[in-house]
């Protein structure tokens, strides 16, 4: 144990008294508690002495105190303690001129451990001389602290039987607070404190100063490893044999002549970001009793007051002086560290010490606009700003949220599909929410599930809410896509469409109409219309993503379908759009009809004469959607979904097809029948379709060059259209396709005396197309990811079934997380690599992105970046988070390369 004093770490010392004067002690070692303040110290900040026991030395201490192998650890202690004596010129026990000391733990990652220890050598012996210096009365009151303290930290007396001694005193004296105790009274406290832990303790309370800090180390060791504390820890993500580091340091009182006490301060709101001071202020207190309630404290300015409410008294007015300092002092840390900090702070006759810090908490706006205003006063890099938000924390700008200050009668609780949060009349069907959008009535389309054919519905309704699905089902991935707010999945909701009742757990029962509010961020179903809080995209948002611009090296673009979503993207600066599902456009008002007419068509030519319906409508769209994107590449995928999912589902649509079409029910149903598939996942989908009806594909070549042509002249901006062959697996499917877009082309050619240029690329969603990538990017101009059915081919599963069962997996360790959420990077994107390698060897410059759902998934695009993709494409409303992903992951590479590359 020798050596461990050359392990110990000093805060505030003087080089002159022995101790070195540390600019930032070790975290992993020290703790956070200790490396702030070590840092607050060295910047000559009042920061009061101390010493740092580092983790391994604790627990060296605490086995020889407990062990019976003392003398050794009273003599590393003798050694310590007497630096802080020589630089204080105090002795621990002293009974002429006595130093106190407090204990608090100082822990990596910051987990609790156990309340400090304060007023250490207060004893029988000490007495007299604190009251000679600071009066009867605070004298008293120390000793009875450090006994209640003690008691329940080191000698395991139940804290409450303290606060219910304390409570009978007052009671029997008539008094109503403890401040109103006198030095005789709190002489009675401290003697019935006493006899509590003579009663109920485990030892006797230690009257020797020493004694006490070997006490109060060692019980602060075994509290930091009983089984409890461990549990806390792995619930906080952190090390569950973390070690503990503990700070002795000198005692500021916060008990005397006014103004003394205790408070906590912050420069910025923990909600906003903004600057300016607020806290709380505790007269004659200690520690951290201005958040525990058994007193009032002082507001610490007045701009803290309430404007409707009665004035309070603020510290600000109490000691001006003093607010000013810690907003000083806030500015300065903030400047030199780096950080927004909270401040733990004692007063000692207007002496201001600080004996806590640490980073402030933040909501996500705030961490924006925290780090950004930070990194334009040179307080931090941009890059250091950028790595410090979370992508996710951008939802809160992009997307309506509820008012922190709202109340929320939850009726549900479901799972946060799609983030945001929007309150509206229910609806129970896509005409309904079509109705109600029309009459400009805000609408949330309640349903069991979604399907492609609800598209529309949630187009016009404000939220979604599903009873069942999962976060990768159809109502989530397309909600996502739209910026809705959606709950799916919610538990113990009943959803009778037949008498439009939507039924809670609780008994109450919600009709058509009746009003509600979905928290797509936290999954919550609530009552009635919530207050929100609209998003901003503007200000130090707006910085921080020109910042992630000029860091990142992959391309982002969106998925969109109608020129709606592609005014949404180019409004986030998406560089174009990586995934146009074609699909999605014939389920619009007007446009299934010839749709279905297609697919009961008995012949070629009865199947052109509907797709020509079709291909006028899908023209307008890709002109729409050229004229929104100009000079921006446009990824256009062909046909997708089997055909089955097109037709009616129940009897009475099938009967209203029947009369619409003026074709027999029953031929319906037998064309029902002959398009239905067990497994439509793996079926005749996607390439296939166009295999077995080029015609229809041939109709969509033709739409999209012709739409490229109008949409070129009309803003004389070069429309490069990028076709997109989904599902693939072999190269001759690529081959017998891209002869169809070429028959399509060169009749377009004919018919207008010219051509735009065009790409054809393929959409690699099977295992089998992920090894042959050589192949595929010999033969065409452009792969794509698409990861949500490449993991589930890979994986064998079924994204819409796979949240029976997901939950159990993570939470059992099987699968580290759900990987429809986040690339599965060592099985799916193993896969990936491969093809990309093998893809780049046949043709090094060929542009390959990823258009799944985890194209805004910061893990995902960090493979993307390492696995030298071009772009990520995600949905519109999350754009900005892969930005920011991207800068993140262009960084961390240049970080890992090395100031060499």
């Amino acid at each position: 144990m020798k050596a461990d004093i050359e392990q110990i770490g000093w805060i505030g010392c003087d080089p002159q008294a022995g101790g070195a004067l540390d600019t930032g002690l070790d975290r992993a070692r020290y703790g956070e508690k200790a490396h702030w303040l070590s840092r607050a110290a060295a910047l000559g900040l009042p920061v009061p002495r101390a010493f740092v026991l580092p983790g391994g030395t604790v627990r060296r201490l605490a086995e020889a105190l407990d062990g019976g192998q003392a003398e050794e650890a009273h003599a590393l202690l003798d050694r310590a303690i007497g630096r802080l004596e020589a630089a204080s010129g105090r002795r621990l026990g002293d009974p002429e001129r006595p130093l106190l000391l407090s204990l608090r733990p100082s822990a990596a990652g910051g987990g609790a451990a156990a309340p400090a220890i304060l007023n250490i050598g207060m004893a029988e012996a000490t007495l007299p001389a604190i009251e000679a210096e600071h009066g009867a009365r605070t004298a008293q009151d120390l000793y009875r602290r450090l006994i209640q303290s003690y008691g329940a930290g080191a000698l395991g007396v139940e804290g409450e039987d303290f606060e219910y001694a304390l409570y009978d005193k007052l009671k029997d004296d008539g008094i109503d607070g403890e401040t109103e105790l006198g030095a005789g009274q709190l002489a009675e406290l401290a003697a019935a404190f006493l006899a509590l832990i003579e009663a109920d303790g485990e030892g006797a309370f230690p009257q020797d100063a020493r004694g006490q800090v070997a006490g109060a180390i060692a019980a602060m060791a075994r509290a930091w490893d009983a089984p409890r504390a461990r549990t806390r820890r792995l619930a906080k993500d952190l090390a569950e044999d973390a070690p503990l580091a503990l700070i002795v340091q000198e005692m500021v009182m916060g008990l005397g002549p006014e103004p003394s006490g205790a408070g906590i301060a912050r420069l910025r709101s923990e909600l906003t970001g903004e600057t300016g001071l607020s806290g709380r202020y505790l007269a004659q207190a200690q520690g951290e009793e201005a958040l525990m309630g058994l007193r009032t404290p002082l507001l610490l300015t007045r701009a803290e007051q309430t404007p409707s409410g009665p004035p309070e008294r603020t510290l600000e007015e109490a000691a001006p002086g003093v607010t000013a300092r810690l907003a000083e002092i806030g500015e300065r840390l903030e400047q030199e560290l780096g950080d927004a900090f909270v401040m733990h702070f004692t007063l000692a006759g207007g002496a201001l010490s600080l004996l806590e810090l640490a980073p402030a908490r933040r909501a996500p706006r705030a961490a924006i606009r925290i780090a950004v205003e930070l990194a334009e006063k040179g307080a931090i890099t941009r890059d250091e700003a950028m790595m410090r938000i979370d992508p996710a924390f951008l939802e809160d700008h992009l997307h309506p949220s509820i008012d922190p200050a709202a109340k929320r009668d939850v009726i549900a609780l479901g799972l946060p599909a799609s983030p945001g949060a929007a309150a509206g009349e229910l609806v129970f069907s896509p005409d309904a929410a079509e109705a109600a959008a029309a009459a400009g009535r805000p609408a949330i389309l309640a349903l069991i599930e979604t399907g492609p054919e609800d598209i529309r519905g949630m187009h016009a309704a404000r939220g979604v809410l599903t009873v069942r699905g999962g976060m990768t089902s159809h109502a989530a991935v397309v909600a996502r896509g739209l910026g809705r707010p959606c709950v799916c999945g919610a538990k113990g909701l009943v959803l009778d469409r037949a008498r439009g009742v939507l039924a809670a757990a609780d008994g109450r029962e919600f009709h058509a109409g009746s009003v509600v509010t979905v928290v797509g961020s936290d999954g919550q179903v609530l009552a009635g219309a919530a207050a929100t809080v609209e998003p901003e995209i503007t200000g130090a948002f707006a910085r921080l993503l020109e910042w992630a611009d000029a860091a990142r090296r992959l391309g982002v673009r969106a998925n969109a379908d109608t020129a709606q979503d592609a005014a949404v993207a180019r409004g986030f600066n998406a560089e174009g759009i990586g995934l146009c599902r074609t699909e999605h456009m014939f389920f619009k008002r007007g446009r299934i009809l010839p749709m279905r007419e297609m697919i009961m068509a008995e012949d070629a030519e009865s199947r052109r004469a509907a797709l020509a319906r079709l291909r006028t409508m899908q023209k307008g769209d890709f002109v729409e959607l050229f004229h929104e994107m100009a000079g921006l590449p446009v990824v256009i995928r062909l046909l997708d979904p089997p055909l089955h999912e097109f037709l009616p589902h129940g009897d009475d649509e099938l009967s209203e097809m029947a009369e619409t079409l003026d074709v027999p029910l029953q031929r319906i149903r037998e064309r029902a029948e002959e398009l239905a598939e067990f497994n439509p996942m793996l079926g005749k989908r996607g390439c296939r379709i166009g295999i077995a009806f080029p015609e229809i594909y041939a109709m969509q070549a033709h739409a999209i060059l012709e739409a490229a042509c109008d949409a070129g002249e009309r803003t004389g901006e070069p429309v490069v259209p990028e076709i997109m062959i989904p599902l693939v697996s072999a190269v001759r499917e690529l081959e017998v396709l891209a002869r169809v877009i070429g028959e399509a082309a060169d009749e377009v050619r004919a018919a207008q005396g010219g051509m735009v240029d065009y790409t054809i690329g393929v959409m690699i969603e099977t295992p089998r197309a992920c090894l042959r990538g050589g192949d595929f990017a010999a033969a065409s101009d452009f792969l794509s990811f698409g990861t949500n059915d490449l993991t589930q081919m890979v994986y064998g599963l079924s994204r819409d079934d796979v949240g029976r069962f997901m939950p159990d997996y993570v939470s059992q360790g099987i699968y580290d997380h759900d990987p429809f959420h986040s690339l599965d990077v060592v099985g799916v994107g193993e896969m990936m690599q491969i093809a990309t390698e093998r893809a780049r060897a046949a043709r090094p410059g060929i542009t390959i992105g990823l258009c799944g759902e985890h194209g805004a998934d910061p893990a995902s695009v960090d493979f993307c970046e390492h696995a030298g993709f071009t772009y990520v494409s995600c949905s519109p409303y999350r754009v900005p988070i892969a930005r920011l992903a991207a800068a993140q992951a262009a960084i961390r590479a240049r970080r890992e390369a090395g100031p060499d590359e």
